[in-house]
């Protein structure tokens, strides 16, 4: 299988006093390029989740977005503090012996001094929260991966449908080729005849000119590597796996053996069907730079 590097996932957890929700969404990108964004309580797991999403995904610019939900009651306690409350009272007793007053503090009236009693949030059992955010994660990342993989299969048939169009000009070019050299050849030899008139025709010499004619035009070499780079971009395809940086390589390749084939043409039929091929070339490297 191959993936796209456009994706969305989205996954909902909830246990009785927490709720994550994780969301994945990415476009292409040439390398892994990852931006988490993360609840504070939960800064401490960032490392965790990026280590997390290699299992789902090795290109693109992905995003995370990670909230959670918690019963804030379940989670404050209430907290009595001894030192401040004895600091309280030992001021008070040192200002009443020193100003000659009855020291009077009662029980309530200390109880309200400012934090005696405080509201404490409890820390939270950091397994419990892990548990509950990867398997938030997972589901996203599970359905982030599906939409890769979907898009990634249509690009699949896009690009052999694209490939069999690439072979088609490359066989009507190699069927074209011969027939240059033909015609190079008559018309070489009725320029002779209209120069020469009635005297005999030096074969050896036209024949050296249509051989140094062949050579200069010959694109076998060209064809037979660009069959080879549709056969190997094929294969890969098929293979599947993170292989957008190899179909680039390929897509490369074979456009510069379109380009030396039109840089050698002198027929007007083959540059067109060269331009065409060109085209379709573009549009594979296209293509390709959406695949993971």
């Amino acid at each position: 299988m191959i993936s796209s590097m456009t994706g969305f996932g989205r996954c909902e957890f909830t246990e009785e006093h927490h709720k994550f929700t994780v969301e994945l969404k990415s476009v292409n990108h040439r390398y892994l390029d990852v931006n988490v964004k993360i609840p504070k309580k939960l800064g401490f797991f960032e490392n965790a989740v990026r280590n997390l999403l290699k299992e789902y995904a090795q290109r693109g610019k992905i995003d995370i977005f990670v909230t959670y939900e918690d019963d804030a009651q379940r989670n404050i306690s209430l907290c009595y503090n001894e030192t401040v409350a004895a600091q309280y009272l030992a001021y008070c007793r040192e200002m009443a012996e020193k100003f000659g007053l009855e020291c009077d503090i009662r029980v309530s009236t200390l109880s309200r001094f400012p934090e005696v009693f405080v509201m404490e949030e409890q820390e939270h059992d950091e397994k419990e929260l892990w548990a509950g955010l990867e398997q938030a994660f997972r589901g996203a990342a599970e359905q982030f991966r599906d939409t890769r993989i979907r898009e990634g299969e249509c690009l699949k048939a896009d690009l052999n449908a694209k490939l069999q169009e690439m072979l088609s000009y490359v066989s009507y070019i190699a069927e074209r080729s011969p027939a240059i050299v033909a015609e190079y050849r008559q018309k070489i030899t009725e320029r002779v005849h209209e120069l020469l008139e009635d005297k005999q025709l030096d074969e050896s010499r036209i024949a050296t000119e249509v051989t140094l004619f062949a050579d200069k035009i010959c694109v076998d070499e060209e064809i037979v590597r660009l069959r080879s780079h549709v056969e190997a971009m094929k294969a890969a395809l098929e293979a599947g796996g993170s292989i957008g940086r190899k179909l680039d390589f390929i897509a490369q390749e074979m456009n510069r053996e379109a380009n030396t084939i039109l840089s050698k043409t002198t027929d007007l039929a083959i540059s067109d069907v060269g331009i065409d091929l060109k085209t379709v070339i573009e549009k594979v490297r296209e293509q390709i730079q959406n695949i993971e």
